[in-house]
């Protein structure tokens, strides 16, 4: 008796993948290791910036990620966001890309890590990231 729409309201297969989802998601310690890989990407990234003397700081909310080239400790508002290096957010989206890494292009837009990302891709993350800092 509720009216229902949607692209893929009821979908076997989209209701499929929603359940293993919850599914995932329940595993206890699930969120607590989504942290620590999104922890371990920033602190790398922020060794790279810092080795090589690049204003950069980081802000965290569990998968969700941000960095922005500034020199604030912690990045909190919009306004401080808007005093961030554009230029060099651009240089470094730029120079990631040709490594073969892929972040959101806009120094507006958050990251995001996934329960998928291994501690593999995280290094070569932060490689990428090392290399294209020391030319910054």
């Amino acid at each position: 008796p509720v009216y229902q729409a949607g692209t893929l309201s009821g979908n076997p297969i989209a209701m499929t993948a929603g359940l293993k989802t919850l599914e995932l998601l329940s595993v206890d310690g699930f969120y607590e290791t989504l942290n620590a890989k999104a922890a371990k990407l920033l602190t790398g990234l922020q060794a790279a910036a810092d080795k090589h003397g690049v204003a950069f700081s980081t802000s965290q909310v569990g998968g969700m990620f941000g960095f922005f080239f500034n020199d604030a400790k912690k990045v909190e508002t919009f306004e401080q966001v808007t005093q961030s290096n554009m230029t060099r957010f651009n240089q470094f989206f730029h120079g990631m890309l040709e490594r073969g890494i892929y972040l959101a292009p806009s120094a507006y837009e958050a990251g995001f890590i996934s329960s998928k990302h291994s501690d593999a891709d995280i290094q070569a993350t932060v490689d990428a990231a090392d290399d294209v800092m020391q030319g910054l």
